[in-house]
């Protein structure tokens, strides 16, 4: 995998909202890198970022598929288990569902697995089953909605680490995710290093200009700066400089 990322970019792009991430994706030309629709069954389990691994669904059919009715097969032929087992600690899991929440892309069974191996958070365009059981664990994972269906009803998984389609935002395998409890965006590897300390420089400015804000100042030569508020930024970054 070509560009590097390290831990210390990794940890920046962590630290930064989905809000000051896509306006940074914007200002490079990339109009939707957020993955509309998708929402974190635990709010409280934390900001990710990691790379992508992923998996692609395509629809199930009878003689492709095992006897709907015999579980005990469940283990046979499947690449969905295979992508569980292959994914590293760090990486995060971004699952090709086609939009469709009929049929549950993964459990709280797979989530424990990859909880348990350090991997960041795991994602769909589709649905998660036992949502009652993930929405307490202490792991990201963002899904369109909550069903109890099995998932060879509907999905069959298909291939793993190619590039796919996730709540229609192109995911290239090694691209870096970055989630909150906002929702998750997709950044794409080739640009992460200069959107970390852009992205982190931002968060910083925009910290003080909502003091501003929250203290009265309009809009307008504040949110954006004008010179003078820049001004002031460059002062009040340095003097806070030793608290971060």
């Amino acid at each position: 995998m070509t560009d590097h990322i390290t831990t210390e970019i990794l940890d920046k792009l962590k630290a930064c909202s989905t809000a000051t991430l896509t306006t940074q994706l914007f200002k490079r030309n990339f109009r939707q890198q957020f993955l509309v629709g998708l929402k974190p069954l635990n709010a409280n389990a934390g900001s990710f970022a990691g790379e992508a691994f992923t998996l692609r669904f395509i629809p199930s059919r009878e003689d492709k598929d095992w006897d709907l009715g015999d579980l005990k097969k469940r283990g046979e032929d499947n690449m969905q288990w295979e992508a569980i087992e292959a994914i590293a600690a760090g990486q995060v899991l971004v699952i090709d569902s086609r939009n469709d929440p009929r049929a549950a892309s993964a459990g709280n069974m797979l989530m424990t697995r990859m909880m348990r191996k350090g991997v960041a958070a795991a994602i769909t365009d589709g649905a998660f089953r036992d949502g009652t059981e993930i929405s307490k664990m202490p792991f990201p994972a963002y899904c369109a909605a909550n069903t109890a269906s099995t998932r060879p009803a509907y999905h069959r998984a298909i291939d793993m680490q190619l590039p796919i389609g996730c709540a229609d935002v192109a995911v290239y395998p090694g691209d870096i995710i970055v989630g909150d409890s906002d929702g998750v965006v997709v950044i794409p590897r080739s640009i992460a290093v200069e959107m970390a300390h852009d992205s982190y420089e931002q968060e910083h400015r925009e910290k003080f200009l909502f003091t501003k804000i929250d203290a009265g100042a309009p809009l307008w030569g504040t949110y954006p700066p004008n010179d003078e508020t820049l001004k002031e930024y460059g002062e009040w970054r340095e003097r806070n400089k030793a608290a971060e």
